[in-house]
C-alpha cells in the first residue's frame, strides 16, 4: 500500500509558475514509477508526464518545454515543475505510482495509487 499526499496547487496568472509536489510513503520509494496526470472539468483523466525510479523523465507533447518533472528520493519526493502557464493547463493534478516497468507509462490504468488531487487554475 502506497500513500501520496500532493500540495503546491494555487492560482496564478498565465505565464506564471507553480511547484507541484507529491510525498509518498509506504512502499520503498526510489524504486517506484511516479506519473502526473490532470483532470479538467469534464474531460478524462490526461497524462501530464512520469518519472522512472532511475530519474529518466517522458513528458506529454502538451507540457514539453514547460514543465519538468524531478524526484528527490531520500525525501521521497517528486516534483512537478510547471513553467509559462495556460488557462488550458487548468485542471486537478494528480500523483500516482505505476506498475514495475521497463518502459515509460503513459496510461492511468497502469497506475495503481492515486493521491487526492490539487487544484490549479489559470487565469487569462
Amino acid at each position: 500500500q502506497v500513500q501520496l499526499v500532493e500540495s503546491g496547487g494555487g492560482l496564478v496568472q498565465a505565464g506564471g509558475s507553480l511547484r507541484l509536489s507529491c510525498v509518498a510513503s509506504g512502499r520503498t520509494f526510489s524504486n517506484l514509477n511516479m506519473g502526473w496526470f490532470r483532470q479538467a472539468p469534464g474531460k478524462g483523466r490526461e497524462f501530464v508526464g512520469t518519472i522512472r525510479g532511475s530519474g529518466t523523465t517522458y513528458s506529454a507533447d502538451s507540457v514539453k518545454g514547460r514543465f519538468t518533472i524531478s524526484r528527490d528520493n531520500p525525501k521521497n519526493t517528486v516534483y512537478l515543475q510547471m513553467n509559462s502557464l495556460k488557462p488550458e493547463d487548468t485542471a486537478v493534478y494528480y500523483c500516482a505510482v505505476g506498475r514495475p516497468s521497463p518502459y515509460f507509462l503513459t496510461r492511468s490504468n497502469e497506475y495503481d495509487y492515486w493521491g487526492q488531487g490539487t487544484q490549479v487554475t489559470v487565469s487569462s
